[in-house]
């Protein structure tokens, strides 16, 4: 029996679905899924699309479902009482949000922000809460990244509590701080405005601290990033 010969259209169907396969292992969460527990996912992860300054996430909002950043940056904000926008950390490519109200069935405690065109993945929250309970790889995953979340956030109120504004800039951006093989490096570097935002003082506050570590040769500044030619200098401009 000759088999069926292929269209180009069942081709390209076989590509793109391969494709999505290999983007959806891309995520961390999702990475060691074998192929029949990621399938659910794939059939039932919805793509969206948000502008920049768009809000993808509303504080207060219902928790319907686990989300991914696909492409982009995001930033996580709270709104005080009289209307300041206080931004409570960045979110990369990769990485997924709206847990918190999910797992404990609660409105969403905080908003999230798109600082750049993004594609968001929106997984319902059936599929999520079965992944929690019966993906052995997930739940250790979910489990290291609520302990690193309470550290992060541990370590972000000791920030804002130092009262010399220009060693809370160097303090944050040693948190950010990441080793690469080709340096220490902060990635995706927020705007001045949102380095501001965060750790709540002025964007020509941000503009000068940065000015000075480029100018002691202690920082490099690229396009998106900022290089930390001298981690030891930092350290010690932040001990005082």
């Amino acid at each position: 029996m000759k088999p069926t010969p292929r269209t180009p259209e069942a081709d390209t169907a076989a590509t793109e679905e391969h494709t999505f396969q290999i983007h959806l292992r891309k995520i961390p969460l999702l990475a060691e899924l074998n192929d029949d527990e990621i399938l659910p996912v794939k059939n039932n992860l919805r793509i969206r699309t948000y502008s920049k300054r768009e809000v993808v996430l509303h504080k207060g909002g219902s928790g319907d479902g686990l989300l991914f950043l696909l492409s982009g940056q995001l930033q996580v904000i709270d709104v005080t009482e009289d209307g300041r926008a206080i931004g409570l950390r960045m979110l990369a490519p990769g990485d997924f949000f709206g847990e918190i109200a999910l797992i404990n069935n609660t409105t969403r405690s905080a908003s999230v922000v798109a600082l750049t065109d993004v594609l968001v993945g929106f997984l319902p929250t059936p599929i999520a809460m079965h992944l929690f309970s019966h993906s052995p790889s997930v739940a250790r995953q979910m489990l290291q990244h609520l302990a690193q979340k309470i550290q992060r956030d541990s370590e972000f109120r000791a920030l804002l509590s130092i009262n010399n504004t220009a060693k809370r800039i160097y303090t944050y951006l040693a948190l950010m701080q990441k080793k690469k093989p080709d340096g220490t490096v902060v990635e995706n570097l927020p705007t001045h405005q949102d380095i501001a935002n965060m750790i709540n003082t002025s964007r020509e506050t941000v503009t000068r601290a940065l000015l000075t570590l480029v100018q002691q040769g202690i920082v490099e500044k690229e396009q998106h990033r900022l290089v930390i030619k001298n981690p030891d200098a930092l350290q010690k401009l932040i001990q005082g």
